[in-house]
């Protein structure tokens, strides 16, 4: 999104190989703070996430904190995650969540129809996730039952985790072990309402968003945040519905789901692909910038104050299963191809701060894009994992606008812009840049004016392999880290960066 700058400029002018590729870095532009938890993470009940992923049991011989892995808390703690959604996604609106407190032994068993039909023994529920989003130091993103609860089931559900005072919902929670409220401040009313939460219009939705969110009240622990259930991809509709029909006062956000998919049919290996159908990939991922733009433009008709967040609560790569696995369980690797999805959606979401303040990669351990996998005792964090970690120095600084015009990653009759990226300013005043290069076979140089303006220090990071199709493996868990890039250099007042093919490069100056 392009904006008339006022004031003082300190211009960098950004070259490609040929004279066509520039780019603009506006530093004394810098004013919109990039939220944090646009760097949110996803766990629903599905396939290995929540069991034999985050939790084995405290009976296991994996070194666990009440029967959560250890090891997947230390490398998310790592990663600075802000917030995590949980229990879905599409088993949101089958869970009740009463069934998952108490005795475990007492507790009643469900069948996740969303996912395989697998039973499941409730043992993993409110309390255990709560105390986990403590050991990590994030905030929890709690989805409410709207396709097949009640009212009053959300309703307690929030006095339960969130009220101190006396009444029926915080004496209960005490009776289970848990005296002090958490205080709980984001939750979904509801998960993809137009389709596997109710196949509802979304004239029925929005009232049946101001019907539960009039129930969902504040306590002293948490003024709470709540999103509505919002579109898929390109339905536009959806998104004007909800802003007309809610009022503002009751909407914290609206939330929008893209996969990036081949096609939804034939999805295609997450590791054996062609040029051709990474192409595709990329042409998806880079779609996302042109939804968020115009979901964002409808929000600005009914809310030009940007007071209400567009939530992008479900992003990331969508390919068929790894051969051998439960099919229902979506579980697949993850390459360069996944790395590169990582760094342009979150250049996109970057560059979009003053309206997308929350969004949720899907999902974090095990199913779709993960950042860990788990074999067991084994565990390994994929490339997306080091993307993330890398892009963390954005959370929570000051973005700065970076227009850039690309040189053309060419496949077929078809092209798309080879480079995407975004930098921000944090609170030492370091400036951090990050670039994607999704052209397969070329490099694309860069040459940012500084403007004069001198920088004492200077060092970057790249994540890049020898093949697209590499991935981190049980045998091979390292083989794709980042790694210190040294092709920059600072010549007569410019930053100058070669970018190899399919990679991605965090800059600091200083």
């Amino acid at each position: 999104m392009k904006k008339a700058i006022l004031g003082s400029l300190l211009l960098a002018s950004v070259c490609l190989s040929n004279a066509q590729n520039t780019a603009i870095l506006k530093i004394d532009s810098a004013k919109q703070v990039i939220n944090k938890h646009i760097y949110g993470h996803f766990a629903e009940h599905l396939g290995r996430c929540i069991y034999d992923g985050f939790y084995v049991g405290d009976t296991s011989k994996i070194q666990n904190t009440a029967g959560v892995r250890n090891d997947i808390i230390d490398a998310l703690k790592k990663l600075k995650i802000p917030n995590l959604r949980w229990p879905g996604g599409c088993f949101a609106d089958t869970y009740h969540w009463k069934d998952g407190i108490g005795d475990k032994a007492k507790r009643p068993s469900i069948v996740n129809t969303n996912w395989g039909d697998v039973t499941e023994d409730n043992s993993f529920g409110t309390h255990d996730f709560l105390n986990m989003c403590k050991l990590l130091g994030c905030e929890p993103y709690l989805s409410g039952n709207v396709g097949s609860g009640t009212v009053q089931e959300l309703a307690d559900w929030v006095q339960y985790t969130n009220f101190d005072n006396v009444c029926p919902m915080s004496q209960l929670r005490k009776q289970n072990g848990q005296q002090q409220a958490w205080g709980v401040r984001y939750w979904g009313i509801g998960n993809e309402a137009w389709g596997c939460g109710g196949h509802m219009t979304p004239e029925h939705y929005s009232d049946l968003y101001r019907q539960y969110a009039t129930f969902m009240n504040n306590s002293p622990k948490a003024s709470l945040f709540k999103i509505a259930s919002g579109a898929s991809d390109n339905d536009y509709n959806w998104t004007e519905v909800l802003m007309k029909n809610i009022p503002k006062g009751m909407l914290g956000g609206v939330a929008m789901h893209h996969y990036s998919v081949i096609e939804w049919k034939k999805k295609g290996s997450a590791t054996n692909f062609t040029e051709a159908q990474y192409f595709t990939t990329m042409k998806s991922a880079w779609l996302m910038d042109e939804l968020v733009t115009k979901h964002s433009a409808i929000m600005d008709k009914y809310d030009p104050a940007k007071k209400v967040a567009l939530v992008v609560d479900e992003w990331g790569g969508w390919y068929d299963g790894e051969p051998g696995s439960n099919p229902h369980f979506l579980y697949q690797q993850n390459t360069m191809r996944d790395a590169l999805i990582a760094g342009m959606t979150l250049n996109i979401f970057n560059n979009h701060a003053e309206r997308v303040r929350l969004a949720n990669l899907a999902q974090c351990v095990n199913v779709l894009q993960a950042v860990i996998l788990t074999n067991k005792e084994k565990m390994i964090l994929t490339p997306t994992y080091h993307v993330m970690q890398l892009y963390s120095v954005h959370q929570n600084a000051t973005m700065i606008p970076l227009d850039i015009k690309s040189n053309n990653y060419q496949y077929g009759a078809e092209t798309l812009p080879a480079v995407s990226g975004s930098a921000s300013k944090d609170s030492t005043g370091a400036i951090h840049i990050s670039l994607t290069n999704i052209d397969t076979k070329v490099s694309q140089e860069i040459a940012i004016d500084l403007g004069g303006k001198v920088f004492s220090k200077s060092s970057a990071q790249i994540i890049t392999s020898g093949k697209l199709q590499d991935y981190n493996s049980f045998e091979t868990p390292d083989k794709i880290k980042p790694t210190p890039f040294t092709a920059f250099s600072i010549k007569q007042g410019s930053l100058i960066v070669k970018l190899p093919p399919f990679s991605v490069v965090v800059l600091e100056i200083k």
